[in-house]
């Protein structure tokens, strides 16, 4: 069957990952006096998720689907949805949650229900495909079963509106291309196969 482009692939799920390395880059100006060491910051709007992936060790039957996967992406050309592998459940009993906000805001609006809490932690993503954006929850918030403006804290700030958008709080995933367009892979003496790759958010 030909690879559907017209939305982000999905991982291979046939081996776990071994590790992944989330980062978080803000675009922020800091100039620093040689002399005094006072310095000056500037926040910029950009925010950007990237992350270092690395698979477990594998033979050759698991890995060439790993290969196929990252070399169908064509380098930095295609996209492909990835997250946090442990952040698919919230960290306390927060079962939905619905966000409204503009695009740039960053203390956006939420639904949660009556005496349910979202953690400061805990994921989620809005959209879907090509919209798929993944965000992170940076302050408590327990709920009143009604929406209630400025409650919650998020990073990045919201990619688009939202108009009591559902959040997804259990594949919470974003649209990631390649780091780089370079795709390679080691085999060892024992014929195991090594592979990690780079990713940055596809914005």
């Amino acid at each position: 069957m030909a690879i559907d482009y017209t939305a982000p692939l999905s991982l291979p799920t046939h081996t776990g990952i071994a590790s992944i390395e989330l980062h978080t880059i803000n675009a922020v100006a800091y100039s620093q006096s040689p002399f005094t060491f006072q310095g000056q910051a500037h926040a910029y709007s950009g925010e950007m998720w990237t992350a270092d992936v690395s698979l477990p060790p594998m033979k050759r039957s698991d890995a060439e689907r790993w290969i196929a996967f990252l070399m169908s992406l064509r380098g930095q050309y295609h996209t492909f949805l990835l997250g946090d592998p442990n952040g698919t459940s919230v960290i306390d009993d927060a079962s939905s949650l619905t966000i409204t906000g503009t695009t740039g805001e960053r203390l956006v609006d939420a639904n949660v229900p009556s005496g349910e809490t979202i953690k400061a932690g805990d994921y989620f993503s809005l959209g879907t495909g090509n919209d798929q954006r993944l965000y992170k929850v940076l302050s408590d918030y327990t709920g009143t079963g009604s929406l209630q403006s400025n409650v919650l804290d998020i990073w990045p700030a919201l990619r688009a509106d939202a108009s009591s958008a559902t959040a997804d709080l259990t594949t919470p995933q974003g649209r990631f291309r390649l780091a780089s367009s370079d795709t390679n892979w080691s085999i060892n003496d024992t014929s195991f196969y090594g592979l990690t790759f780079g990713a940055i958010e596809a914005l």
